[in-house]
């Protein structure tokens, strides 16, 4: 989906995994702890599917997404920062929804189901020393705040993230294709490799951006060592992802559609899916449009792999400064006006 392609289908109207009708975002951050929140729930309970291949995944409930569990959809998912503390999070929209009287019926009982991932900023510069979990309460915030429009950059999940050289952040992307149906993406990119070329301003999702997403500079001309990649050795990283679509999709074609997405993260990022890193991808189908057979499937996993990739690049090119940031973002290194 170059540039030269996009007549064939475009971003929807927002160019946002909302564009993906009946779902809704929402965003917490705290900036002193430098982390953050990010749900993204639905008007309904929706299918929902999980694949992992980074080497150091921390998650909450993903079992119970495999296509022969009991449970066949979910109420909410859930990106967040803090490490293992950052599955706390779940907790907070879990105990929300309840309140609301959404969940899984058992008898009189209804119990939210709400996955989740986790990444880690806790070596980010910001106050880490708290007294009680704050991951909890920046839940409950989240899913408050949803709707169909957030922010994105240094946000949510994104809060916190670094990559190899450059402040990470949360991104987002949408595609719809030819057939009609709806694909977006988001995410929270921390990851232990690179989204830009050799230091230069060029992104590696280059020759899938759409309109100037993120700043049109187009491919870079030289790739540099890529036998050699930038990375961050710390031992903090991780991509965390959803991709969405309203093609009515079982939980095994949810699954299919997160296992071609990560081709996504590989196109954008260098190195991925490393032993360091927790790279996820959930993939969430609302059912509201039928699919004609495997072709449907699989372009609907090519497309979403591209609005993955393209969402990486927009979460770095749109990450804002903050005061003591351990790197640069990337508007303050390459000195272009973000948008």
């Amino acid at each position: 989906m170059t540039r030269a392609q996009s007549s064939h289908g475009s971003p929807g109207p927002l160019n946002l995994i909302t564009d993906v009708a009946g779902l809704r975002v929402g965003n917490a951050s705290d900036a002193g702890i430098r982390t953050g929140v990010t749900v993204l729930t639905a008007e309904a309970p929706f299918t929902c599917g999980v694949h992992v291949m980074g080497g150091a995944p921390g998650t909450r409930e993903t079992d119970l997404l495999a296509p022969d569990r009991t449970v066949q959809q979910v109420d909410a998912l859930v990106l967040s920062g803090g490490s293992a503390f950052g599955l706390d999070a779940a907790s907070g929209v879990a105990d929300a929804l309840a309140a609301m009287g959404r969940g899984f019926a058992v008898g009189p009982a209804r119990v939210p189901i709400v996955p989740g991932a986790i990444l880690f900023d806790l070596l980010n510069g910001g106050d880490k020393d708290w007294t009680e979990n704050p991951y909890k309460r920046l839940g409950r915030e989240a899913l408050n705040a949803c709707g169909p429009d957030f922010d994105l950059g240094s946000s949510g999940a994104g809060t916190g993230a670094l990559t190899a050289d450059l402040k990470g952040g949360l991104g987002s992307a949408s595609y719809v294709l030819p057939s009609g149906h709806t694909v977006g993406a988001i995410v929270a990119v921390n990851a232990l490799g690179s989204a830009t070329v050799g230091g230069g301003p060029h992104f590696w999702a280059a020759p899938f951006e759409i309109g100037g997403e993120f700043g049109g500079l187009g491919a870079a001309r030289e790739h540099g060592d890529v036998h050699t990649p930038r990375t961050k050795m710390d031992g903090g990283n991780t991509t965390i992802a959803i991709v969405a679509t309203d093609a009515a999709l079982d939980q095994a074609q949810c699954t299919r559609l997160a296992t071609a997405s990560h081709d996504g993260m590989a196109r954008a990022l260098l190195p991925s899916h490393t032993p360091m890193d927790g790279d996820l991808v959930f993939a969430a189908s609302t059912g509201a449009r039928p699919i004609d057979g495997a072709r449907d499937v699989m372009l609907l996993g090519h497309a979403a792999s591209i609005c993955l990739a393209r969402a990486i690049a927009r979460a770095v090119w749109l990450a804002r400064p903050a005061p003591g940031d351990p790197l640069p973002c990337w508007q303050d290194r390459h000195g272009r006006a973000g948008a």
